[in-house]
């Protein structure tokens, strides 16, 4: 009897097999995700500040732990490189110079460093520069900076001097020094404090320029606008209140809180448009003029505790207590149509979702139905 085999060759199995294994590699592929921005960075330590490297794609995260740790970012991964193990106690703020060659640090230890960010080495140490810890620090030009205090104390440091004294200290606060910014005229240094008010220094005469009466909140950080004509200040009632350079007296304009959570940071994405990170876990984004909340940015699992830009303006960074370092890509920000305002009261106001968020409105799902 002649035996017929129903079962193909092995060479028109192979062929099959060919096939179906195109098939599975396409599926894979269709599932694969198109990263716009990098993954996360998990992370064991808290962080009390992160800054982007102003020209190479690095990351700086300052760790309690008194650390600065680098990150090479790009969207396939993140790669730790370096540590600076720089201070005893917690690295409260970084800063690097405009060319990205040195790194500034400042901490609880109440110490200033300056480190050649390509060799790791110690430049300057500036010890026992506060009398109280340091809570933040602004870069002013290529040899000056600044530097606040938890007791509402600032310093004026110069890194040519010899004597590594401060040329310049004034106490006008009465609670810690929140945050700091000045103009390309480096005239005056725009501080903030818990204490609720919004100070202003003459750099060059070093007196007091001006003080704000207190504000019902903390004011807790700031940003620049408007091609350095305008100042923003957030406080922790959720406001945001806006002032004319020159005029920081009084604030020219207020944009009232959505929720009432208190802004924990910030940082201009345009000369009309910041992100504010905040307490209610969100990163949200708001327009200066007009005035009007745009909706959520991203989503952490705890507050937002700090924020930072890329080099090229079109990432940002942003960290929470719940050790997670996220990035966002904000570039469809260049684009956005303002005049196409959010239609609806507050509760959608605060819940609408932006591109870069992680989570859908209802709407964008209904139309397209």
């Amino acid at each position: 009897l002649e035996h017929n085999d129903s079962r193909p060759s092995t060479s028109t199995q192979n062929e099959i097999d060919d096939k179906e294994d195109d098939v599975i590699k396409a599926i894979l592929r269709s599932k694969e995700i198109v990263r716009t921005h990098p993954p996360n960075i998990s992370l064991k330590n808290t962080l009390f500040d992160i800054c982007f490297h102003p020209i190479k794609d690095f990351i700086a995260l300052g760790s309690v732990t008194g650390d600065v740790l680098i990150y090479k970012y790009d969207n396939e991964k993140n790669k730790l490189v370096s540590t600076f193990e720089l201070h005893k106690k917690a690295c409260r703020d970084i800063e690097f110079n405009d060319e990205g060659t040195i790194l500034y640090s400042v901490s609880k230890d109440k110490t200033i460093m300056l480190s050649d960010f390509e060799t790791e080495k110690l430049i300057t140490i500036f010890e026992n520069a506060h009398d109280n810890p340091i809570y933040t620090m602004t870069v002013i030009d290529e040899h000056t900076f600044a530097t606040g205090d938890d007791e509402g104390t600032v310093k004026l440091w110069d890194s040519r001097q010899q004597n590594y004294n401060s040329i310049f200290s004034i106490k006008e606060m009465d609670d810690f020094v929140t945050s700091m910014l000045t103009n390309e005229d480096k005239m005056f240094l725009v501080c903030t404090s818990g204490d609720g008010t919004l100070t202003t220094i003459n750099m060059r005469t070093k007196k007091l320029h001006v003080q704000t009466e207190d504000y019902s909140e903390e004011l807790t950080c700031l940003g620049l606008f408007k091609h350095g004509k305008k100042i923003l200040a957030g406080g922790t009632k959720g406001n945001l209140y806006i002032f004319n350079w020159g005029e920081f007296g009084l604030h020219s304009d207020e944009i009232p809180s959505l929720n009432k959570n208190p802004i924990n940071c910030m940082i201009p994405i345009t000369e009309n448009i910041v992100i504010t990170g905040s307490e209610d876990q969100m990163l949200r984004a708001t327009s200066i003029f007009p005035n009007q909340h745009l909706g959520i940015v991203g989503q952490h699992n705890l507050s937002v505790e700090n924020l930072d830009i890329c080099n090229n303006g079109t990432i940002i960074a942003s960290y929470s207590y719940d050790g997670i370092v996220k990035f966002w890509n904000t570039n469809y920000f260049e684009t956005l149509n303002l005049s196409n305002s959010i239609k609806g009261g507050k509760q959608i106001r605060m819940k609408y979702n932006l591109p870069s968020s992680k989570v859908d409105n209802a709407s964008d799902f209904f139309a397209d139905l």
